[in-house]
C-alpha cells in the first residue's frame, strides 16, 4: 500500500519524525513505545524495541533501520509478527513536504486478520499517523515566539 500525503511544513521539519522512532509515540496512535537497543548515533542497522497497540492487545517486535538519506528517505523493517517494511520519501512541495509512504509486509499469526481489512480501511488507519504528525507540527508552530 502506498500513501501520498502533503504536509504544510518543510522536509527539514517532517523528516526527523520518520527517522526517529523515539518520536513516533508523539503522533502515531498505534505506537505504545519505542526504545533504542543500540547505543550511539542513528545508523543503518540501528534497532529499536517496539510495542504497538492493536485494540486491547500489545504487539512486541523490533524495528531495524535499513536505509537513511537525511531529509529525503528512510526505510524501517519491523520483525515478526509484523514482518513489514515501510519506506518514507520526503520531497519539497511548495512550502511544504510531499511524503510518499510505501508499506509492504506479511503479517503473521493472529495479526493476519488485519491484512484482510479492505484497502480503504487500512489506508484510513495508516493516515491517522499523518493526521497526528500534522497536529504535532502545528502545535510546535503555535508554541514558537512570533517574529515582528
Amino acid at each position: 500500500m502506498t500513501l501520498d500525503v502533503h504536509l504544510d511544513h518543510p522536509p527539514s521539519r517532517v523528516f526527523p519524525y520518520f527517522a526517529d522512532p523515539g518520536r513516533w509515540p508523539e503522533f502515531a496512535p498505534a505506537v505504545a513505545s519505542r526504545r533504542p537497543l543500540d547505543e550511539g548515533a542513528l545508523r543503518v542497522g540501528s534497532r529499536w524495541a517496539a510495542v504497538d497497540r492493536v485494540g486491547p492487545f500489545r504487539v512486541r517486535f523490533t524495528d531495524v533501520l535499513e536505509v537513511v538519506e537525511p531529509d529525503r528517505r528512510v526505510v524501517w523493517h519491523s520483525t515478526a509478527p509484523w514482518n513489514s517494511r515501510v519506506e518514507y520519501v520526503t520531497t519539497p512541495d511548495g512550502g511544504g513536504t510531499r511524503v510518499r509512504a510505501d508499506y509492504h509486509g506479511d503479517v503473521a499469526s493472529g495479526l493476519r486478520l488485519l491484512a484482510l481489512l479492505p484497502t480503504p480501511v487500512l489506508a484510513g488507519i495508516l493516515m491517522r499517523d499523518f493526521t497526528g504528525l500534522r497536529r504535532v507540527l502545528e502545535t510546535e508552530d503555535r508554541a514558537r515566539p512570533r517574529r515582528r
